[in-house]
């Protein structure tokens, strides 16, 4: 029995050196003399915006101290992190500081310098080793983002990290002035709308002001009905008149007179009851049009108050800023290299052969136990 585990163990010694021994090995040599040391630089940002008044403290103290406050401004933070892992932000840092150069030193080992073991050296391969090298992630909760950079050297992380934030905040900055540019380009197309329009309505009512001879039927319809009603009047006045004249003096001389007269407002009533009431050329026939005129005219005003408003609320608007890019902590300056965490590395290589090492060697034994 003693023999037959003696000959087990001498068949698994070379399974024991493979899966342990020999990474643990290779561990020990990378971690300890050839692995580079890897810098980080970190800092925190927070993107904000100035935060509206409520429609419930829109005056007062209340809407001071609330105008004065800001408001997480979320989708720009996230705006913010696609830039910092962009293409264009790993230009910038070719351009400003030769990153693609620095990542791709000589001094630094084959495994984890940049094109060290693959040859590619393209920039999609450089974008995705940068994409390892940096990262920016943001707290849902807080709406922090925490920009870590990683380099062969505490000066190179650092630069980078600064560069990476100076261009992040130009973004943010040209948002701004895109924003600004937008609303007061709308503000001013709708007041340039607005105004054609009054415009237009006024030179139609104008025209058919002119063409009808009319300033306005309703006013003029309500004079020319107060005109009737004192012929009205007069006309029921020399009517009795008449008839107490017949009545009591029937050969009295002022009849004619006042039949003539009776005769005279009669027909003037009925030519100003025409003017206002009869006929196509009469006021109330001219209403309709000129009501609709100005009733169109009086909303183009109305539209153009309203955009002219709107224009000096965006004057307002572009004057302060829209979205702030602060730094809550600057770009750290490592002391010490924070990485490879060599020790720790070389025993999760150790652990990971030996549990590697015990389920092959189980699967070995079990396989010629089965044979036998």
């Amino acid at each position: 029995m003693l023999k037959s585990l003696k000959q087990r163990f001498s068949r698994i010694d070379g399974l024991f050196i493979l899966t342990v021994v020999v990474p643990t090995a290779l561990a020990i040599i990378y971690f300890g003399f050839m692995a580079s040391d890897v810098y980080v630089s970190e800092s925190r940002i927070v993107v904000r915006s100035p935060e509206r008044p409520s429609v419930a403290s829109s005056s007062g103290i209340g809407s001071l101290l609330q105008g004065v406050g800001f408001a997480r401004a979320s989708e720009d933070s996230y705006s913010v992190q696609d830039y910092v892992m962009s293409r264009d932000a790993l230009k910038a840092l070719n351009e400003r500081i030769g990153l693609d150069r620095k990542y791709a030193d000589p001094k630094v080992d084959p495994i984890s310098r940049f094109a060290g073991i693959d040859p590619d050296n393209s920039f999609e391969a450089l974008h995705e080793y940068y994409q390892k090298m940096v990262r920016m992630q943001t707290d849902s909760a807080s709406s922090i983002s925490t920009l870590t950079v990683r380099a062969f050297s505490a000066k190179d992380a650092y630069e980078a990290n600064r560069i990476l934030l100076e261009k992040s905040e130009e973004l943010v900055n040209r948002l701004n002035e895109r924003g600004r540019g937008d609303l007061l380009r709308y503000a001013q197309a709708e007041v340039a709308t607005a105004a054609a329009k009054a415009k237009e309505a006024a030179v139609q009512l104008s025209a058919y002001r002119n063409s009808k001879s009319v300033l306005d039927p309703e006013k003029q319809a309500g004079v020319q009905m107060q005109q009737v009603a004192k012929l009205q009047d007069e006309l029921i006045a020399t009517s009795v008149q008449l008839a107490q004249l017949r009545t009591s003096t029937p050969g009295n001389s002022q009849i004619p007179a006042l039949v003539s007269r009776a005769r005279t407002l009669r027909d003037e009533i009925a030519k100003e009851t025409a003017k206002a009431t009869g006929g196509q050329q009469s006021l109330a026939d001219k209403f309709a049009d000129y009501q609709r005129l100005a009733l169109d005219a009086e909303f183009a005003n109305k539209q153009l108050g309203s955009a002219l408003t709107s224009l000096e609320m965006a004057r307002n608007e572009v004057q302060r800023q829209q979205v702030y890019l602060e730094r809550i902590a600057q770009p750290s300056l490592a002391d010490v290299a924070q990485e490879p965490h060599r020790v720790r590395n070389i025993i999760a290589t150790l652990l990971l052969g030996m549990i590697a090492w015990g389920i092959l060697s189980m699967l070995v034994a079990g396989v010629r136990e089965h044979k036998g």
